[in-house]
């Protein structure tokens, strides 16, 4: 049987949770994953790489965790930045339910959770984090992040985690020949992973 995708909008498998426990900053996340969800049976590697950069989590604005699946990327930055407001959003509506199931465990008045259809069109974001699906294809991907990078308000950035072998060299020259007024680099590698990052530059105060 075909394995389904994690991308599809509503999964059919049987949901199966598997209990899922880390650290982030010396602080212990209990949470759940489950199937049909991205990484359904424990935390990605990516994301643990990701949510190591606890120098750089976003300590306050409007943040915007882009494919949240179970949550672990969300829910982490509401808890340890509580002077932020994070919106998690994914197409799968399996993962919008267990990320509200795993933040209702711990409670998190500064998190919200949608659809990636629901979420308000002229939100902006000071910040947007994301183990992006690199899977879904080059052309899926370069449509979804086209579709959110924009929404960087002024001083914004957008941090990525990708693995090198999936293309993240790449995706580093698109993003910046996209986005030729936004600095685009490599802030980090981990094991096989980039830290990437899209800042879009606050603008002169000057005349």
């Amino acid at each position: 049987m075909q394995m389904e995708h994690y991308f599809s909008s509503e999964p059919t498998t049987k949901k199966i949770e598997t209990e899922v426990s880390f650290e982030v900053d010396g602080v212990r996340f209990d949470m759940a994953a489950a199937s049909g969800t991205f990484s359904s049976t424990k935390l990605d590697a990516g994301t643990k790489v990701l949510l190591s950069h606890t120098s750089m989590l976003p300590k306050d604005g409007t943040v915007l965790d882009l494919g949240c699946g179970w949550g672990p990327i969300g829910i982490v930055i509401a808890a340890l930045c509580p002077a932020s407001k994070v919106h998690a959003v994914d197409i799968n509506q399996r993962s919008i339910e267990q990320t509200r199931a795993n933040a209702d465990r711990i409670g998190l008045p500064n998190l919200s959770i949608c659809l990636a259809e629901d979420l308000p069109t002229d939100l902006k974001f000071d910040a947007i984090w994301s183990n992006p699906p690199i899977r879904i294809g080059k052309v899926a991907l370069h449509e979804l992040l086209s579709a959110y990078i924009p929404r960087l308000g002024d001083g914004g950035r957008a941090v990525f985690v990708v693995q090198k072998n999936l293309g993240a060299d790449s995706l580093i020259r698109w993003l910046a020949e996209e986005y030729p007024d936004h600095m685009v680099s490599r802030i980090g590698t981990a094991k096989t992973y980039r830290i990437i990052e899209v800042a879009n530059p606050a603008k002169s105060q000057n005349k």
